[in-house]
């Protein structure tokens, strides 16, 4: 049975909503915008990659060119998320918006113009944005002409979009984050990681792992030079790190499973370790050492990381992990390779974990490791939902997923003192899927009316999560009650 009651956050506790640019904005090449990575991205499914394309081929699918049309119609959105209840939303600016090849010396004022007055429209309607700069969406001519963030030069060219982003916005935007889930790169053996977190198409003679270090290399410098940029602009300015957060457990309590998932903790988060801490831990610089990497890090780099450690820590929160020992002569971390079911948890249509109590272990453990005030700004279930005659859409696991996992985080908050900005449920309204670039793996609260194809009038439907959440909001956390029958 499901707690009724749950716990009450802080008046100032920011609940609301993430999105990301390209995942619904549309107009891909409307007001001047270039052409981004998730432009150049075909439509796939959980059993069929999505496809990176050298240009924009006929005949193909790429979903990102319309979105949900937010683009167009986000004065009306807007006033949905403020009637749901939510006093924050997340989403992120589409640098080809701003530098549409991300090279330029100068921006492109149809994009400001746009994101001005999407914050304002949001400031209206009593909704602070919370925005990421890069959120899988670099422009691809900056993949192309410079091979992405193995490039020192996107350090500048990232410096440049910031610094235009936080002059301009300073007054209507305070809390900020650098790059979206920057250690999904983990999984280097990936392309798809590789590409939307860097920019990194490879050759099959490359050394994958090590470009992959050198890239994430250049994002922290300039990760932490946008740090110092947003403080010297204005000092009331929150920036962040966000990273995506998926707990990794022994699979028993061997001593060797042990082991192997807290080398696996090590691996998937030295990235906030960099980002929140300032300098590199020393297993990986004895892990470099050992595989003879030659990772480009200056000594100004290094006084550059410590000077620009983040405000607080973003972080997504979808599944945890498992792992166990494989016999290897190496302590190593493979997450292609290494990760195991649990047995313990049940997983969704798209083979996702689901642990709520998981949340509750990773904020202790990001608290305890790094000393950050915590911001979830993802967090959710996708599903297949149904449409139904009378056009409503039921969906109780959905419900059911929310309430299990706000629950943890109140605990983490009320329970265990862990410090926390605001709760940003993912794709609280229907979007595009980054992963597969489906419509039907739905998140969102409100239903949009459009298939795989873009095809669909866009209406927005209220679920009956949106009123459940309405409710979970005006109370501040306290009414979890997942009865919906008396809603309308």
């Amino acid at each position: 049975m499901k707690q009724m009651q749950g716990y009450q956050m802080p008046k100032d506790f920011l609940w609301g909503g993430a999105v990301a640019a390209h995942q619904l904005e549309g107009a891909w090449q409307a007001g001047g915008k270039g052409i981004s990575i998730a432009d150049v991205m075909t439509g796939g499914d959980k059993n069929q990659a999505r496809v990176v394309t050298e240009t924009v081929e006929p005949g193909k699918i790429y979903p990102n060119h319309w979105g949900i049309d937010f683009y167009h119609q986000y004065p009306q959105d807007i006033k949905l998320f403020a009637e749901m209840g939510l006093n924050c939303f997340r989403t992120s600016i589409a640098w080809t918006r701003i530098f549409p090849n991300g090279d330029e010396e100068e921006p492109n004022e149809a994009g400001l113009q746009f994101y001005e007055d999407l914050f304002a429209q949001c400031l209206r309607n009593g909704i602070q944005p919370v925005v990421t700069l890069s959120h899988f969406e670099m422009p691809y001519h900056l993949v192309k002409a410079y091979g992405g963030w193995q490039n020192r030069q996107l350090i500048t060219f990232f410096e440049r979009f910031a610094r235009v982003c936080f002059e301009r916005f300073h007054h209507q935007v305070k809390y900020w984050m650098t790059f979206n889930e920057i250690n999904n790169q983990t999984n280097w053996r990936d392309p798809h990681h590789l590409l939307q977190n860097s920019g990194l198409i490879l050759a099959d003679d490359e050394n994958w792992e090590e470009a992959m270090f050198q890239a994430a290399h250049n994002e922290f410098v300039a990760s932490a030079r946008a740090v110092q940029v947003a403080h010297e602009i204005d000092d009331q300015l929150q920036v962040g790190a966000m990273v995506a957060m998926c707990p990794i457990y022994p699979l028993t309590s061997k001593p060797a499973d042990v082991l192997k998932a807290q080398r696996a903790m090590q691996t998937r988060y030295y990235y906030g370790d960099v980002q929140a801490l300032g300098q590199y831990p020393q297993w990986l610089l004895k892990y470099w050492q050992r595989h003879d990497y030659k990772i480009e890090i200056s000594e100004a780099d290094r006084q550059t990381l410590r000077a620009g450690t983040v405000d607080y820590i973003g972080f997504s929160y979808y599944m945890s992990f498992a792992t166990q020992a494989g016999g290897e002569q190496e302590l190593f971390f493979d997450e292609a390779r290494d990760l195991v079911d649990n047995p313990h948890l049940e997983k969704t249509d798209w083979g996702w974990q689901i642990d709520p109590v998981g949340l509750r272990y990773g904020m202790n453990w990001m608290n305890d490791r790094w000393h950050k005030p915590q911001f979830i700004v993802e967090n959710g279930f996708g599903a297949y939902d149904q449409l139904t005659a009378d056009g409503q859409v039921h969906d109780p696991y959905r419900i059911d997923y929310f309430h299990d996992h706000i629950l943890q985080m109140e605990k983490a908050v009320v329970e265990d003192g862990v410090e926390l900005i605001g709760y940003t449920p993912w794709g609280h309204i229907d979007l595009i899927s980054a992963s597969t670039g489906e419509m039907k793996k739905r998140y969102g609260m409100i239903y949009v009316d459009q298939d795989d194809h873009g095809n669909g009038s866009l209406k927005r439907i209220r679920k009956d999560s949106f009123y459940w959440y309405q409710k979970v909001i005006a109370s501040r956390g306290a009414d979890l009650a997942t009865d919906t029958s008396d809603e309308e």
